[in-house]
């Protein structure tokens, strides 16, 4: 049901272009089916039930969560296989138990001896078998175990003795985004990779079932040639994708799905600087882009029907103004071409931090009407 349109909706408010999501995800889909692997989309990105619903029925095969809000939240809505992935604090145990007493397929991960004695202890004491990725480090970007190290091994003895199940390992090559040359990526897809089965290898070799083997970031699963030895993939951030990985390669301007709509509220003449009500409250302080070839400042300016608008930038932001700029050099014209009341969008530097600034999407379809897509918050 049509409840506005993009002329008519409140600003700031977070766009959903349905058709260049619903292309990027059957993007990623068909790669990963191509490949022969199952894949299991991250939704920290949308949080969107709408968004997720159609990442499983494009083929996707449980789904990857950032909080057990999340797990609480999809689970609610009739999912039931997935896999939280952040390490698990000992105070979470009940949350998680919790659910898996429910009827949830709940799985959690751990990169040390400490947590995986406290899931082993905490299981027994419960009587649960938790089924736990142990987590390995192939790029140095984060968390996880060396994959030759013997602390991995450790880890598997202590959750395999202790009666929990290794359901297997996994890895996540979060510098991927940190690279910008096909070559790079698909190397670094390869290390990822490798990395991952050869620490599932090393934990078989040592009697401990290990039958998963996850790997994943957009950058590397849109990059990877060949995936023997891995089971599933996760990636999040392609569903909508942004400018950050506009730069890295995977993606062009015009796959970028979600975008800020805004109002011009004012002018600054003389600089050249229109006023919006996209400040960095509707934004977010991403400014990840500062650190790639191209510098996108807080977000790429396009016409409302989507159009980027070439060296207009959100150049600066403040709690709920956005200033627009052209690079280079002042506009001259710019208050006479974009008045007051004019309506804009604003790409994205990180998706995931920008969505996570709304409580709702406004899904945009081709015809022009816009629905309304919750979206949830919290921990």
């Amino acid at each position: 049901m049509m409840t506005s349109s993009l002329h008519t909706l409140d600003t700031p408010a977070a766009i959903i272009d349905v058709p260049r999501a619903m292309k990027n995800i059957r993007r990623m889909q068909d790669h990963m089916n191509a490949l022969g692997v199952a894949f299991r989309p991250h939704v920290k990105t949308s949080k969107c039930e709408q968004v997720v619903l159609a990442q499983l029925g494009a083929g996707a095969r449980g789904i990857t969560v950032s909080t057990l809000k999340e797990a609480d939240q999809f689970f609610a809505s009739g999912i039931t296989d997935i896999l939280y992935a952040v390490g698990i604090a000992p105070h979470r145990l009940p949350h998680a138990l919790e659910l898996r007493r429910r009827g949830c397929a709940l799985t959690i991960i751990t990169d040390s001896v400490v947590s995986a004695r406290e899931i082993a202890d905490f299981g027994r004491a419960h009587g649960e078998k938790f089924p736990v990725l142990i987590e390995v480090d192939t790029d140095g970007h984060r968390s996880g175990l060396h994959p030759e190290g013997d602390e991995l091994l450790k880890v598997a003895a202590v959750l395999h003795d202790g009666g929990m199940e290794v359901k297997g390992v996994m890895t996540h090559a979060g510098s991927s985004y940190e690279l910008d040359t096909p070559d790079a990526l698909e190397t670094l897809a390869e290390q990822e990779r490798a990395g991952c089965v050869t620490a599932a290898e090393r934990v078989r070799a040592a009697g401990v079932p290990c039958p998963v083997v996850s790997v994943g970031s957009t950058p590397t699963a849109l990059s990877a040639k060949d995936l023997r030895g891995v089971t599933e993939v996760r990636a999040g951030v392609y569903v909508f994708f942004d400018l950050v990985m506009h730069n890295v390669g995977v993606c062009a301007m015009g796959d970028i799905a979600l975008s800020v709509l805004t109002t011009v509220i004012g002018h600054q003449p003389e600089k050249g600087w229109l006023i919006v009500d996209a400040g960095w409250m509707a934004m977010s302080r991403d400014v990840g882009t500062s650190k790639q070839k191209r510098d996108y400042k807080y977000g790429q300016v396009c016409a409302i029907d989507g159009t980027p608008m070439a060296g207009y930038l959100l150049s600066g932001a403040n709690q709920e103004h956005g200033i627009v700029a052209l690079e280079g050099s002042a506009d001259a014209d710019i208050v006479a071409r974009y008045p007051v009341g004019t309506r804009l969008r604003i790409l994205p530097n990180h998706a995931c931090a920008t969505g996570a600034q709304f409580e709702k999407y406004q899904a945009l379809s081709p015809d022009g009407s816009v629905q309304e897509w919750g979206r949830f918050h919290g921990w």
